[in-house]
């Protein structure tokens, strides 16, 4: 249970002044549903406000503060712009320049001949200087140094500054979670003077690293419980004989690094303390063969597995492979997915409780209520940054005792962040390529010859391959995604025919599994999509990829995308299609993505390519989305943490001694309270 002394924080917004149903709208768009949603919702940039008493050249391009005095107003037709010339003390003319037509509304905000103190941009527009939009200062002085915010449409940087130091003026002084040495050597202020501190001055870099610190640790501090509390619990070891094993026919001898993988977590399953291992591997690395030796280890010792898809094209995939890979070998796989009803699915319910079904392939549905197993060992969850701690929590339920996890990423984590999103694993990485495996050539080419592009994949096409068309990330909104997609379908069907597909995030699942299978089966050609094929499509003769708008993708997205070619035994092309302004970075990553295949390298690069403005999504960071923590200071802020966190846990007695308690207090502020629900029902 929350303590109470965190209740004024994780009140709704609407308990601040002002916030009523027109600006909560704004807020929840932001993400902002709680005061401590406003408090942490930090300023990305701030701008210096220079204090004049007159107007002056010098001062061009500078956000200044001056009292002017209105003296005419000149009036657009329409919606022109409506000009206010005002003079300063000495005389000196400035234009205060409002678009939209609000001339009414100007008139009565600088009534002719009253001075008011404003504040803007000064520009120079032809031989005047002027000021377009300013704002006048009202009960609330203007400051030296003003935050501007991340906004939505509806709600002003000045406005959630005012919500900000609400939700901070509810904030209490916290107990001290922070080692004091630690604190000490770094020059951190306390929690709440932190906070207040960011607020006020976003330059300050000091209150800055307090709250990513504190976020970071609380991360470290709930995964270290996570892991504790998996160690303690009393599993079962799985030790296997190797009879199904030794069955196998392999089309080709495992990689040193997947036989080093096998071996890791075949140690792991014969310990009575669950399995706790996270799988890294590059696209086309073998995964699959080594999640199928480690569900055949727990069906040797007489348990059953489970593997955990997150879309069903995916499960589905999975399924086809294990039962193709298990061919002649006396293991039963099934399938489950949410699209599963009837009798199919009670065969299938029954069967696990039976114990006649070893291996479990499917999406969420399978740690449903209704599903029980006679004995479930190990459970594979694939693209483990798809599912949350409580998801895991619910599977680790199904069996008689814990069962053994194996989590697998095909994105490729770099070093310093893989404490952050996995501190309760052991990592395995499998970074050797399976033999045969050729490098996907790869070739930058500007938006201007597109229709070289398309003659390309008509020849492509003309001698039977197969090819993708990825559109572009227009905008943070699904709509503009596939409008686009749908835009660039019409145009290939044109020139095509019948012969492309489409397939978006916003179909519905049987009609996108149909649009794949109609690919897989060579009965389409080419498949236009958006990110939605970005993780688990397996078309051997697909080899020509082409990524339009390549620029706008992140370097861990676009070698993703990359990966759903090169996986026949002939060479695959890859087209990244770029815009006419690149930025700096954006051509370093194009670089990058056509020097080299190396997943692991292109996740250490996008890491140091991407700006502090940039926070970590979902997509490429794994469970942990820090708010606060800036991806500059990870590397830094994550080892410190990692050290104090042990400290905490074997010299200050957890969370039961005094500096326990803060953290314990930490854990729920930052919405890390898993760990402290672990406690209380282990």
């Amino acid at each position: 249970m929350r303590p109470d002394i965190l209740n004024p924080l994780f009140a709704e917004a609407t308990a601040l002044k002002g916030v009523g149903p027109a600006l909560a709208k704004p807020l929840e768009r932001l993400k902002l549903e709680r005061v401590v949603d406003i408090a942490f919702h930090l300023p990305a940039g701030h701008v210096d406000r220079w204090a004049r008493d007159e107007l002056m050249q010098a001062d061009v391009g500078r956000t200044i503060a001056i009292t002017l005095r209105p003296v005419d107003y000149r009036l657009s037709g329409g919606r022109g712009p409506t000009r206010v010339q005002a003079t300063d003390r000495r005389g000196n003319p400035v234009s205060l320049t409002y678009f939209g037509g609000a001339s009414g509304y100007v008139k009565k905000l600088l009534p002719l001949g009253e001075p008011r103190r404003v504040s803007g941009r000064l520009e120079q527009y032809g031989q005047e200087l002027q000021i377009v939009h300013p704002e006048i200062e009202g009960d609330e002085r203007f400051r030296d140094r003003e935050a501007i915010y991340p906004l939505s449409e509806g709600i002003t940087s000045r406005r959630l500054a005012a919500l900000a130091a609400q939700a901070i003026a509810r904030a209490p002084a916290l107990p001290e979670w922070i080692e004091p040495g630690l604190k000490e050597a770094r020059g951190w202020p306390d929690w709440r003077d932190a906070l207040e501190r960011v607020h006020l001055d976003p330059a300050d870099l000091k209150a800055r690293e307090r709250l990513g610190y504190d976020e970071v640790f609380a991360n470290q501090l709930a995964m270290t419980l996570v892991r504790a509390d998996t160690r303690k619990r009393q599993g079962r070891a799985l030790v296997g004989d190797g009879r199904l094993r030794d069955l196998l026919r392999l089309p080709y001898e495992p990689t040193g690094a997947q036989a080093r993988t096998v071996r890791e977590i075949e140690g792991d399953l014969q310990q009575t303390a669950p399995m706790l291992r996270l799988l890294q591997g590059d696209v086309g690395s073998g995964k699959t063969l080594v999640a199928l030796m480690a569900l055949l280890i727990a069906v040797e010792a007489g348990a059953q597995g489970a593997m955990l898809a997150p879309t069903e094209i995916l499960a589905r995939q999975h399924f086809d492979t294990l039962q193709r890979m298990l061919a002649g070998l006396p293991v039963t796989v099934a399938a489950l997915t949410g699209r599963d009803k009837g009798r199919a699915r009670e065969a299938t319910l029954m069967g696990l409780q039976s114990g006649e079904i070893d291996i479990l392939v499917g999406t969420h549905a399978i740690f449903q209520e209704a599903v029980g197993y006679r004995d479930l060992g190990l459970v594979v969850v694939d693209e483990q940054h798809r599912f949350g701690v409580a998801e895991r929590l619910l599977l680790s339920n199904k069996g008689v005792r814990p069962p053994h996890l194996l989590a697998m990423t095909a994105t490729p984590i770099p070093r310093t962040l893989t404490l952050a999103q996995y501190g309760e694993m052991d990592v395995s990485r499998l970074d050797e390529m399976p033999p045969g495996r050729k490098p996907i050539e790869t070739r930058v080419v500007s938006e201007d010859r597109f229709d070289e592009v398309v003659n390309a994949l008509g020849r492509h096409m003309s001698e039977g391959g197969q090819a993708y068309w990825v559109c572009p990330l227009v905008e943070e909104s699904e709509k503009s995604d596939l409008a686009a997609a749908e835009a660039r379908a019409e145009v290939l069907r044109a020139r095509f025919g019948e012969r492309v597909g489409l397939v978006h995030g916003r179909m519905k699942p049987a009609e996108k599994d149909a649009v794949m299978t109609a690919f897989a089966g060579g009965r389409l050609s080419v498949l236009v999509a958006t990110t939605v094929i970005e993780v688990g499509v397996d078309v051997p003769n697909a080899t020509l990829i082409v990524i339009e708008a390549a620029d706008r993708f992140g370097l861990a997205q676009l070698h993703q995308l990359r990966g759903r070619v090169g996986r026949g035994g002939g060479l695959s092309r890859c087209l990244l299609l770029r815009g006419g302004a690149l930025s700096e970075t954006s051509r370093a990553r194009l670089a990058l993505m056509r020097e080299t295949n190396d997943g692991f390298r292109i996740a250490e690069e996008d890491l140091r390519l991407r700006g502090p403005g940039e926070m970590l999504g979902k997509r490429q960071s794994g469970e942990a989305e820090f708010r606060l923590a800036a991806p500059e200071m990870l590397a830094d802020l994550l080892q410190c943490a990692h050290d104090d966190t042990r400290l905490l846990v074997d010299r200050d007695g957890g969370l039961e001694g005094a500096r326990g308690q803060a953290a314990r207090i930490a854990l729920y502020l930052f919405d890390r309270d898993a760990g402290v629900q672990l406690l209380r029902s282990g």
